[in-house]
């Protein structure tokens, strides 16, 4: 069958829910793909810079730092990687007028039910981390003025209101406002601290030097890769892109978010090679790294390019803050909507910040994991927050496989020869790296 006639459900579909015709997916289904611009970029944007956390920044100037510019090439296959996989969920969504949530449960119950477990423990102990990582540069910008904890706890309140009080259209301007104040930081920072180009060149030639291989896997699958991937199709029709036409549209949208993203990491790996290689500087683990990086740029360039770093060091944070609070909690609601068998997923209503799923979803983000900034972070959770997490993005990249080859995906639509090999290539990276990060935390 051809898209035209599409096949009919499978068999563990959820109840009530029948295949979409392409007039089920909305008006212009089927018409001609609408115009690819720079105006329309904006989902993409969102779920590029939520990706990017302080976290990955760490790892990428560690990288730098340790070998120069020898994984630059790393850097460039993982921005290829995340091209693949959020263009597969977008194209899933739009394609078969369903969502993600929706294919999973199609799938199995287990797919569904390793969701549940993993939202509520990842978003317990995300919550604070998140909420941490955006409280260290106000901490450091503004010393005297409250704890750490409490800035914390500030940061969390803030990104509940907004992402509560405003409409997809405002989120994103505020995204995309962050992401640039963010941009702007880290590739001034690079200009400034003058990248030797030969070396650059040099480094996108792919090699595996004595030591490079768990760097070379944290670069490929660490920036940029979340649970907020799995956000970008809700994303997408929270744009108004409901249906086929707009396909060419959100493969531009994309390319263009990722390959920023990948201006973005190189960037920071000229910062590490540059600035800390050559000193022979070591950062301390976590997001506190990059406060020893802030005192670094201190002592070399002055206090105005400290400061200034410590304002991109919060817009990564905290725009990391607010695409998880936002994009996982589409998600969840979506996820309790098809668990109770609704008939139109909150992901196409107007306002799916209205929804109460939604709502409780992001107080639990915001309000319990404040404990965790007073207590710490008890080892069996964090345990479990890490072994959880490390499995997500190669159970996304294979259920995506699964969904884009099957029949509950029209003909036309359904993943080519190079879509699989990319996404296979992600699985298998994933899994490595999950394998690697468990061995970590129980070493």
């Amino acid at each position: 069958m051809d898209a035209a006639h599409p096949d009919p459900a499978p068999a563990g579909a959820p109840p009530g829910r029948e295949r979409p015709t392409a007039a089920d997916a909305g008006p212009g289904a089927d018409a001609p793909q609408r115009r690819a611009s720079l105006r329309r970029v904006g989902p993409g944007i969102v779920v590029a810079a939520t990706g990017v956390g302080a976290g990955d920044l760490v790892a990428t100037l560690v990288a730098g730092a340790e070998l120069g510019y020898t994984l630059l090439w790393a850097a460039v296959v993982g921005c290829v990687v995340k091209i693949a996989l959020a263009e597969a969920t977008g194209r899933f969504h739009l394609a078969t007028g369903t969502t993600i949530i929706e294919g999973w449960r199609s799938l199995t119950r287990w797919a569904t039910g390793y969701f549940a477990v993993y939202v509520v423990v990842w978003g317990f102990v995300y919550g604070a981390t998140a909420m941490t990582a955006s409280a260290l540069p106000l901490a450091a910008l503004f010393p005297d003025v409250m704890p750490l904890a409490a800035w914390g706890a500030l940061c969390g309140v803030a990104g509940l209101v907004l992402v509560l009080t405003s409409r997809y259209a405002v989120f994103e301007k505020i995204m995309t406002a962050l992401i640039g104040v963010m941009f702007v930081v880290v590739v001034g920072l690079a200009v400034l601290v003058a990248p030797d180009v030969p070396a650059m060149l040099a480094g996108l030639v792919p090699r595996l030097p004595d030591g490079s291989v768990v760097y070379t896997l944290g670069l490929v699958g660490g920036v940029g890769g979340t649970i907020t991937m799995a956000a970008y199709g809700y994303w997408v029709n929270a744009k108004g892109w409901h249906d086929r036409g707009w396909m060419r549209v959100m493969r531009w949208d994309n390319r263009t978010a990722y390959i920023t993203t990948g201006v973005f990491v190189v960037a920071m790996l000229v910062v590490g090679a540059e600035l800390l290689n050559a000193a022979s500087i070591s950062l301390t683990e976590g997001d506190r790294g990059l406060l020893d990086l802030g005192q670094v740029l201190e002592d070399r360039f002055g206090a105005v390019v400290a400061t200034v770093f410590l304002v991109g060091f919060f817009a990564a944070a905290f725009s990391s803050l607010l695409g998880v609070w936002n994009g996982v909690g589409l998600l969840f609601a979506d996820f309790v909507a098809v668990l109770r068998g609704g008939a139109g997923s909150p992901a196409r209503a107007q306002r799916p910040e209205r929804t109460t799923a939604f709502r409780l979803y992001a107080v639990w983000l915001t309000f319990p994991p404040m404990l965790l900034l007073l207590l710490g972070q008890p080892f069996q959770l964090v345990l479990a927050y890490g072994v959880l997490g490390a499995f997500f993005m190669p159970f996304l990249a294979g259920t995506l496989i699964w969904l884009l080859n099957s029949a509950r995906t029209p003909r036309q639509w359904r993943n080519s020869w190079l879509s699989n090999a990319l996404l296979a290539a992600a699985g298998l990276l994933f899994l490595v790296l999950s394998v690697v990060q468990v061995l970590s935390y129980l070493t």
